[in-house]
């Protein structure tokens, strides 16, 4: 598998910039994968495709404001540094630019409330850094930080909620799982109301989203560790779906990564916090 196999051309003018005012108005493509025939339809449309009985699985992270700007205090020189992985004990992975210019003990200051001191340095601008803070962590990076937006969109997001599903609820992921920005309150609970179950499981996306593949060989590309949440009654849910022959239908590819590891891992679904 090479990486040109996937080449192929976007004009740029056909990339949304902005967000539609009513996110369920997005144009959705449906396709049948048995005679490769395919619709085009709205997302409002999606209902018509589920049947009661199926299981509707959801990633219900929650997108943090990430990117944070800040400068070197001896320097001046400023940093732009995006947090990817909560290390624990107020400690974070996070991808650096420019990152020649952090070493280990570089302090980074994004405010008077909030600074960062590195404690690691890896390889392709990954820093490991303790951040410094005067307050409720949380509440200041909802302040100082901008919402981590894919780099093909450059018009600044107006809305931070824009940037989250209407049912995002576990924070921690470094972008959101976009393909389910388009669902609304009313659409699951018209989905709910045919019979369908919508389950929750939680994967924060990480650096893997962000690094592009150098590789020549698709196959030879170091993928990074996500972390990813199972609840039991959603493990028992699914298990008992499966073996009733119901369709479960995974909702984007975060959702449907979060199912395959965890089916391949153990042989059935099972309850587990992990990378």
């Amino acid at each position: 598998m090479k990486t040109e196999d996937f080449d192929y051309d976007l004009p740029k003018e056909l990339i949304a910039q902005t967000p539609l005012k009513n996110r369920n108005a997005s144009r959705m493509m449906v396709l049948d994968k048995e005679t490769g025939e395919y619709a085009d339809k709205h997302f409002t449309d999606l209902i018509d495709y589920l049947n009661p009985g199926d299981t509707l699985v959801l990633n219900d992270t929650k997108v943090i404001p990430a990117r944070l700007i800040g400068h070197k205090p001896d320097t001046g020189a400023v940093i732009e540094v995006l947090m990817l992985k909560d290390l624990g004990d107020d400690e974070w992975e996070c991808l650096t630019k420019p990152a020649k210019r952090i070493k280990e003990g570089t302090i980074v200051k994004f405010s008077d409330e909030l600074s960062c001191k590195c404690t690691f340095v890896g390889d392709d601008g990954i820093r490991h850094y303790k951040f410094i803070y005067d307050g409720i962590f949380l509440e200041i990076l909802d302040r100082l930080g901008e919402m981590p937006l894919p780099p093909y969109i450059t018009e600044k997001l107006d809305d931070k909620n824009r940037y989250q599903t209407v049912y995002a609820k576990i924070e921690g992921s470094a972008a959101a799982p976009t393909a389910g920005l388009h669902f609304t309150e009313e659409i699951n609970q018209k989905i709910k109301d045919k019979g369908i179950e919508i389950l929750d499981v939680c994967l924060h996306v990480g650096l893997g989203t962000f690094r592009p593949v150098k590789e020549e060989n698709v196959l030879d590309h170091h993928m990074h560790s996500e972390f990813y949440m199972i609840s039991e009654e959603v493990a028992d849910k699914l298990n008992k779906a499966k073996a009733n022959g119901q369709r479960i239908i995974a909702v984007g590819t975060t959702s449907t990564r979060t199912l395959e590891a965890n089916m391949k891992k153990y042989g059935k679904f099972t309850a587990t916090s992990e990378n």
